[in-house]
């Protein structure tokens, strides 16, 4: 059902009475239209193009470098142009992927640096890329560029001209190759091998370790290929390989003619708190450190050093082992010898305290030369510990009771040393010792049946 339309409410008392439309408009206030939201299917607007910052039709551009190319080869032939220096035609030639033009920095022995500009910084050429002669300082050279060595940071080149091609074919895995070292690097050394540039680690190019590979420069080792990669140009060379085949094989025959008092000579390759070890030639020997000299040795590097040839004497021989034992101080004169021609037993000499023991202290008279003082002879009293008399370092004096130069002991006596004479004491022989009278007695014995006591009468 329609509801009934509502009555409009009658005007309060004292209105006025219906005003004119246009009269009311007037009294409302002004508001600015609100702008209606786009559509979704209404388009946006069009904006033009600002055609002042346009890129030019390829097609125009074409024409224009085309009609100024014309312009700079006006009256030159067709024969002209080929035979002419592009130079002199206004237009660079292109460069060839890889090419470059550096300039050389320094030179150091076999070894060119040349800086690239534009590039990653330095690269290294060979000396004989520029047929053996030193190029000058500051001097231009186009060169090609192959690759970056990033562990020197150096970039790989070769010089135009030079030969750029090698013969990969000609290095395989286990081949015995010489090599020329051309440089030495942060891991190793430098290596030419047929042309090959190749790389020798450091570790690889003697049996022991080796502290200044520069010696090794401009010098052909012999060498086998243990590693070749010609897609990445990468060829690594060992030399301790060969050594130690070669050790092997002396070593075989070292032991085949050692024998226990042989003389030999070695070098001296390592050093230890407790010897040396010495090189025979393919097998290693010791040298303990009481062998090292006839005097007593604190350091072993006091006697030798690495790298020093000697020549010593062969005192043991396990050949199940495999271990040598050597003397050096065999070979020298010893001090035992001529001892007696210097000291005589009775004698009262000074020594240095240099160890002790549960029995006794040792001192040394002379270089070489130590006595054993015994427990009971370090002083006149009951001594329990050598350390309440002496101590290591101590100079005492000391008597001389026997030498046996044979088994090289002497023994010692700081008390006998020690014993002197009582002053006003006066030595008398039996002879005239006075007669001892016995001493009168005042009183009876105790006990017995007294000075009356007879035999009973039978």
């Amino acid at each position: 059902m329609n509801e009934p339309e509502k009555p409009e409410p009658a005007p309060a008392a004292g209105a006025p009475a219906d005003k004119p439309a246009a009269e009311e408009r007037e009294r409302k206030p002004f508001r600015p239209r609100r702008e209606r939201p786009p559509r979704r299917d209404e388009k946006p607007p069009v904006v033009l193009e600002d055609l002042s910052a346009r890129a030019p039709n390829l097609r125009d551009l074409n024409s224009q470098i085309q009609d100024e190319l014309d312009a700079a080869l006006a009256g030159f032939s067709d024969a002209d142009l080929l035979t002419a220096d592009p130079s002199k035609l206004g237009v660079s030639a292109p460069s060839a992927p890889g090419r470059k033009k550096g300039r050389v920095i320094s030179v150091h022995g076999d070894d060119v640096f040349v800086e690239v500009p534009g590039g990653r910084g330095q690269g290294l050429l060979s000396l004989e890329q520029f047929d053996g002669v030193a190029p000058a300082v500051g001097s231009e050279v186009e060169v090609d560029i192959e690759g970056y060595d990033a562990v020197n940071g150096l970039l790989l080149m070769t010089r135009l001209g030079a030969v750029q091609h090698v013969d990969w074919s000609s290095v395989a895995v286990g081949q015995v190759v010489e090599g020329r070292v051309t440089a030495t690097n942060k891991g190793g050394l430098s290596v030419e091998v047929n042309g090959i540039r190749g790389f020798m680690p450091i570790s690889q190019i003697d049996l022991y370790r080796v502290e200044q590979p520069e010696q090794f420069v401009n010098q052909r080792l012999r060498c086998v290929v243990t590693e070749v990669k010609p897609e990445e140009k990468n060829l690594v060379v060992s030399r301790r390989y060969l050594l130690e085949k070669d050790r092997d094989e002396q070593r075989e025959k070292l032991w085949a003619g050692l024998e226990v008092g042989q003389i030999r000579k070695g070098i001296v390759r390592s050093i230890r708190e407790f010897g040396a070890f010495v090189d025979l030639g393919g097998a290693d020997g010791l040298i303990p450190v009481s062998e090292l000299s006839w005097e007593r040795v604190k350091q072993p590097q006091d006697v030798v050093k690495e790298g020093q040839s000697v020549e010593v004497k062969v005192v043991r021989l396990d050949r199940d082992a495999r271990k040598i034992g050597l003397s050096l101080k065999q070979l020298q004169t010893s001090p035992w010898d001529t001892l007696e021609q210097r000291v005589a037993v009775g004698a009262t000499i000074k020594g240095k305290v240099t160890r002790l023991a549960e029995f006794g202290a040792f001192v040394e008279i002379e270089p070489g030369i130590e006595g054993l003082v015994h427990i009971s002879e370090l002083a006149p009293h009951r001594v329990r510990k050598a350390s309440a008399v002496v101590q290591v370092g101590q100079e005492v004096d000391a008597k001389v009771l026997s030498i046996d130069r044979e088994n090289r002991r002497m023994s010692l006596s700081i008390k006998a040393a020690s014993a002197k004479p009582e002053q006003g004491a006066e030595v008398e022989s039996a002879d005239e010792a006075p007669e001892t009278k016995p001493r009168a007695r005042t009183f009876p014995l105790r006990g017995g049946v007294g000075q009356d006591w007879r035999l009973p009468e039978v």
